[in-house]
């Protein structure tokens, strides 16, 4: 038998061919896999050679399964990634507002490289991106990267910041960042770095409005309040991470409002029965209009009680507000 210089990838082909080709319901036969080594990678063997290949596959671990008769084959039962777990992941891309559409679809892509192309095809149909709204950022991808190292080398890192103007435009603001990067946290579809500044102390900046990341030689500033459980503790108590005066604030909600409750603060919150149609919670928050306007927004079945200074923040926010619309003129 006529032997190839790329006989000894012989095995490493046959499972690349079984992992994107094979499914339970469409088997690879033995035929196919001698016709795909000798097309595709010039590589002639005879059965006896693939049922070897197979066979020490299996022994090696890989989940192959054998179906005998006429229609037989082979499969791969279980792979890296259940169809379940895949599908969570590409859920979790398509939703993620901080990477971009490119970004997503190659992540997407990649993730349906790790099934069969059965599967893959499926997985695809369902694959909405394009009307989202996504970050505009395309290196965004390795800001986070760049961000991970100098956490990892306990190193400050310099960036320029930036907003966006009317017509889409960056506009960057005067100066150059410099900040010690303590973590990354995820909040409202959004990436944020927890960090300290020299100038604001700990604070949180969003990752796809940072631009020209570099990491200095200068040690990280050291900071209590970002390190180790207390840097949890920090990124659950900032609401959608905008900033504001922490405080512990006391809330009465209507009782159809507990999931929302607890999707939001959890589910180790105290609720405690308020009657027989509200409750009443503590939490610390950082008390920022848009902490107060996700109060409002439940009009009357959701009050601020306690401390006096954030209620008053809150009835002067809603003032604002309603004199905006009592002086405006009709169109």
């Amino acid at each position: 038998m006529p032997k190839s210089d790329n006989q000894k990838l012989k095995i490493f082909y046959i499972l690349d061919y079984l992992q994107r080709n094979s499914h339970q319901d469409h088997p690879v036969r033995a035929a196919q896999l001698l016709a795909m080594l000798e097309q595709q990678h010039n590589i002639v063997c005879d059965r006896k050679t693939v049922y070897s290949d197979i066979a020490a596959l299996q022994d090696y671990g890989v989940d192959i399964v054998s179906i005998p008769g006429k229609n037989g084959g082979y499969y791969i039962a279980s792979r890296n990634f259940e169809l379940p777990e895949l599908k969570l992941l590409i859920d979790a891309v398509q939703s993620s507002r901080f990477l971009t559409e490119k970004k997503s679809r190659e992540l997407i892509e990649k993730l349906c490289s790790q099934c069969s192309v059965y599967d893959a095809r499926l997985m695809r149909r369902d694959v909405l991106v394009s009307g989202r709204v996504k970050s505009m950022n395309e290196t965004i991808y390795y800001n986070v990267d760049a961000i991970q190292d100098a956490i990892a080398e306990n190193q400050q890192i310099s960036f320029r910041y930036f907003d966006y103007g009317l017509d889409g435009s960056r506009c960057y603001r005067d100066r150059d960042y410099q900040a010690s990067p303590y973590g990354l946290c995820q909040d409202n579809e959004n990436c944020y770095l927890l960090a300290h500044s020299p100038r604001h102390g700990v604070t949180s900046y969003r990752v796809d409005r940072m631009s020209h990341i570099k990491r200095l030689q200068l040690p990280r500033t050291p900071c209590p309040e970002l390190t180790g459980k207390a840097l949890v503790e920090h990124a659950n108590r900032l609401f959608q991470m905008y900033s504001g005066e922490m405080a512990t604030v006391k809330l009465r909600f209507h009782r159809s409002l507990i999931n929302v409750v607890i999707d939001r603060f959890g589910r180790d919150i105290l609720l405690i029965p308020d009657g027989e149609e509200h409750f009443v919670f503590t939490v610390d928050v950082a008390v920022s209009p848009i902490f107060l306007s996700w109060v409002i927004g439940f009009g009357a079945k959701a009050k601020i009680l306690h401390p006096q200074s954030v209620v008053q923040k809150c009835q002067d926010l809603c003032r604002e507000a309603l004199a905006q619309y009592e002086s405006a003129t009709p169109d």
